[in-house]
């Protein structure tokens, strides 16, 4: 009687879907990938010095003036020109951007520990939130370019802005690598069904 009970387990038990090891190997780099841009983002945002032109400098929460090399630079948190209003937008973007994406690459861990359908919900909406912090960085970025266009040239550009340039366009592409590895897992036979083939 055991010896049934156990043979009826058995097959059960292997009919069990197991993630590829490609499959997971490509998981494990989205997720890598994704704390990266978020520790870039998180860096371009707090320094907040994106541009510099002539002896100032633009970035996201003070406008400085450096007058001498030896000096220290002026700060303030109003830039001038009617850009404040502007200004603060972009901040909300690309704050809201750093947001969306811990929460979307906590999404994504957790769904790793977990299995069947919630495993591949959390995976989805993980990856959606990965692309709405794309979006916003990218908004952000390009009401910051707007907003300085003026005083905008190639080697203005400071390392955290190249930073949150980056950070956006990997939030784009892991979002998308996310998505499409979640697609083809959808549609592709489990581990199990591969060995009989």
């Amino acid at each position: 009687m055991t010896a049934i009970k156990m043979k009826a387990i058995a097959p059960a038990a292997q009919e069990q879907s197991r993630p590829l090891f490609l499959e997971l190997l490509c998981r494990s780099l989205i997720i890598l990938c994704v704390v990266l841009s978020v520790v870039l983002s998180s860096v371009a945002v707090c320094d907040g010095h994106w541009l510099l032109s002539d002896q100032r400098m633009f970035g996201l929460w003070y406008s400085c003036v450096v007058e001498d090399s030896g000096a220290a630079p002026n700060c303030s948190r109003n830039v001038g020109e009617g850009l404040d209003p502007g200004l603060s937008v972009c901040r909300s973007l690309v704050s809201l951007a750093v947001v969306s994406a811990i929460f979307g690459l906590e999404l994504l861990v957790i769904s790793q520990v977990s299995e069947g359908r919630a495993s591949s919900k959390r995976w989805r909406f993980g990856s959606w939130l990965i692309l709405l912090a794309a979006s916003l960085s990218a908004g952000g970025i390009l009401i910051f370019l707007v907003l300085f266009w003026k005083h905008v040239t190639p080697l203005g550009f400071t390392l955290t802005f190249c930073c949150q340039f980056t950070a956006a366009f990997l939030f784009f592409l892991n979002g998308l690598a996310a998505r499409h590895i979640q697609n083809m897992a959808d549609l592709l036979p489990s581990s199990g069904d591969l060995g009989k083939l």
